[in-house]
């Protein structure tokens, strides 16, 4: 293999001096070295190309012995064991393949007790499965076991001090299960002999990158967790696209890159802009693009938009992006060389090569340069816990669940699924003109239809999709183009779209979307929907919640109800308030917030004052056992799901009604 690599290097070489020349008597010669060298390397590289059962072969008696030591029952289902790589890519993945089913039958099965105490059969199974992708296998090693414990994986974040609460609430679930790749990190109670033993999953995942490879999570809490890693068929030979930026060439492995798009000639798609992010759409998606050059900090201080160039569309893992680079060469075929110890601290980098000219040149990773700027689940969590904005807007708020709809040309649309009261599809036959606007006859009622503009008019004999927002006896429909999603997704609502009808825009699903703004559409239905017929005094609310967003979702909603409402940002302005001799009926305060959180703000007004014995009701994206007892001893008179507005208005009913103090 070592003598292919040093004969593809000197092939690359002479077919770099043939093309300088013109009618040059060695071309034909040459395309004939090339075309063997080629067929010997492919020889060459069909020796070296094992079956990965050959690497599994030890893992039936390991499951047996497991099976013994823990007094469990296991079931290894292997798949795809004929699945072939490269010998050294092989030798390298026993190790961590062997600790992660140790780590399965550990830690991610039951005892058969508690498999039956679960409802699921008493032997447990451990799945490895393999298989090609492009120019990569792909390995699954999954349980069907109790899953990651979010809540203690949460815990002992905190307690090691790799996150606050306020920036692990603003994470998703799978972004708090990464967390179990850092060095040192484990929620074992004990080390055994069978996992563990100081080698985690933080070595497992640096001996996969090593490699050049991925390695990526799944878990459910009860259903069990699935473990997937991404490696590259071969190390030594690989087909790479040449790129320079900022005067200096660079490899871009071959097997990443999904397209090749010029952009800024006029024609072609163009570089957008949200905020500070570059973005190019194509092909109906929003991809976030990266610039190479700044990223490393190539040319400092020369302009840099990604207005003109080429962009690299390349993929790690689910996030698509684009590398934006000045010009494109060609392709190339490659021998790897490891980085230099010197280099090794620089991630974007997964080694170096030498060209045809003779120059070194360095390979780069494009799982590095996602984790580096932000845009991967990994760098995204550590973009979020450094306060920074990964890819196209930062992570705040929980994940809200959206329902993604069409109305008219542009972008998609959303809003928040607990706004919605019913999805409907009428027969056109069913819509009605009534004075001036249009009306249908709904649950023994007449209720009024808005279109948002643009929308496609339906003709007799199709259906026409609506969005039913009600509370209590009123009702309204928003009649859209299409219906596409539900997704949940944590929200960063830019105002730069905010217009007649819509809050802002967000990305959602890698595209720019607009968000609707309900309580517009409400009122343009019924300009009286906010106002009570009753004169009667109000009970006064006191929101306090440092979302604008939620603010906005929450206030109509419950003014609706028959509520005054007050809104604030922090703890510490509710508390001038309470010393401005502001008076309310009832607080409703966010558990996560900057500066005086809600925990604090229970515990300052129940320390006496004139709001002692206030209700109060906290408002959170996680409302566990655990979450909900420390919110009472906070002083909180009830816990409620962060979005879930009935249940809020419930228990603002609720709570008005009771002695608090008693």
């Amino acid at each position: 293999m070592v003598l292919v690599s040093e004969l593809v290097l000197t092939r690359n070489q002479l077919l770099q001096l043939a093309r300088a020349e013109e009618n040059s008597s060695f071309t034909v010669p040459l395309q004939r070295l090339s075309q063997i060298t080629s067929d010997l390397q492919d020889g060459v590289m069909k020796t070296r190309m094992q079956p990965i059962g050959n690497a599994w072969s030890k893992l039936p008696r390991l499951a047996r012995d497991l099976s013994n030591e823990l007094g469990k029952r296991i079931e290894l289902d292997m798949r795809g064991a004929e699945t072939e790589l490269d010998r050294q890519v092989l030798e390298l993945i026993k190790d961590p393949l062997t600790h992660m089913v140790r780590n399965s039958a550990d830690h991610g099965l039951e005892s058969p007790e508690q498999r039956r105490a679960a409802g699921k059969g008493e032997t447990g199974r451990i799945l490895l499965n393999a298989y090609h992708e492009g120019g990569h296998i792909v390995l699954e090693i999954g349980d069907d076991g109790r899953g990651l414990n979010t809540e203690r994986i949460r815990q002992k974040v905190i307690a090691q001090g790799l996150a606050t609460e306020a920036e692990l609430a603003a994470m998703g679930e799978r972004d708090i299960h990464r967390f179990i790749f850092r060095a040192g990190f484990s929620t074992a109670a004990e080390v055994t002999s069978v996992s563990g033993r100081g080698v985690g999953m933080d070595v497992v995942k640096t001996n996969i990158e090593r490699i050049g490879g991925l390695v990526d999570l799944r878990s459910r809490e009860g259903k069990g967790t699935t473990f997937t890693i991404k490696i590259p068929l071969t190390l030594a030979i690989a087909a790479a696209l040449i790129v320079e930026s900022g005067g200096e060439r660079f490899a871009i492995p071959q097997a990443g890159v999904l397209e090749l798009v010029r952009v800024g000639d006029g024609t072609g798609p163009r570089v957008e802009r949200i905020k500070d992010a570059a973005i190019l759409r194509l092909s109906d998606r929003l991809l976030p693009l990266v610039s190479l050059k700044r990223l490393l900090r190539l040319e400092e201080g020369a302009p840099d938009d990604g207005a003109t160039g080429f962009v690299v569309v390349t993929q790690v893992g689910p996030q698509l992006f684009g590398i934006v680079v000045d010009r494109v060469f060609d392709t190339e075929e490659i021998v790897v060389k490891p980085v230099a110890p010197i280099l090794r601290h620089i991630t974007m980098f997964s080694g170096n090569t030498i060209l045809g000219d003779g120059s070194v040149i360095m390979i780069l990773d494009p799982g590095g340069i996602a984790r580096a700027s932000g845009l991967g689940a990994e760098g995204a969590v550590e973009a979020a816990a450094a306060g920074a904005a990964p890819g196209a807007g930062a992570r705040t708020g929980a994940r809200t669940a959206m329902l993604l709809f069409r109305a008219g040309p542009g972008a998609p649309r959303a809003v928040p699924l607990g706004l919605v009261a019913r999805l409907e599809d009428l027969p056109v036959e069913r819509i009605e003109q009534a004075g001036d606007g249009l009306v249908t006859q709904y649950r023994g009622r007449l209720m009024p239809l808005l279109s948002v503009p643009g929308i496609a008019p339906r003709e007799a004999g199709q259906r026409q999709p609506v969005l039913v927002f009600g509370d209590e006896e009123r009702a309204m429909g928003l009649m859209v183009d299409e219906i596409l999603d539900v997704m949940e997704e944590p929200l960063a609502i830019d105002p730069a779209g905010e217009r007649p009808g819509f809050l802002g825009s967000v990305v959602l699903a890698g595209r720019v979307t607009d968000i609707l703004d309900t309580g517009f559409w409400l009122r343009q239905a019924q300009p009286d929907w906010f106002d009570r017929p009753d004169r009667e005094r109000r009970p006064r609310v006191l929101l306090v919640e440092d979302s604008a967003f939620f603010r906005s979702l929450a206030v109509p909603a419950v003014t609706a109800a028959g509520f005054e409402v007050l809104t604030v940002a922090d703890g510490r302005e509710a508390l001038r308030l309470r010393d401005a001799g502001e008076r309310f009926d009832i607080i409703v305060s966010d558990i996560n917030m900057p500066g005086l959180d809600g925990h604090g703000l229970a515990r300052a007004v129940r320390e006496g004052g004139a709001w002692a014995a206030l209700p109060m009701i906290a408002l959170s994206g996680q409302s566990t056992r655990e979450d909900v007892e420390r919110g009472r001893e906070a002083g909180f008179s009830d816990y409620v799901a962060k979005f879930d507005k009935d249940a809020l208005i419930q228990s603002l009913r609720q709570c008005l009604q009771i002695d608090v103090a008693a």
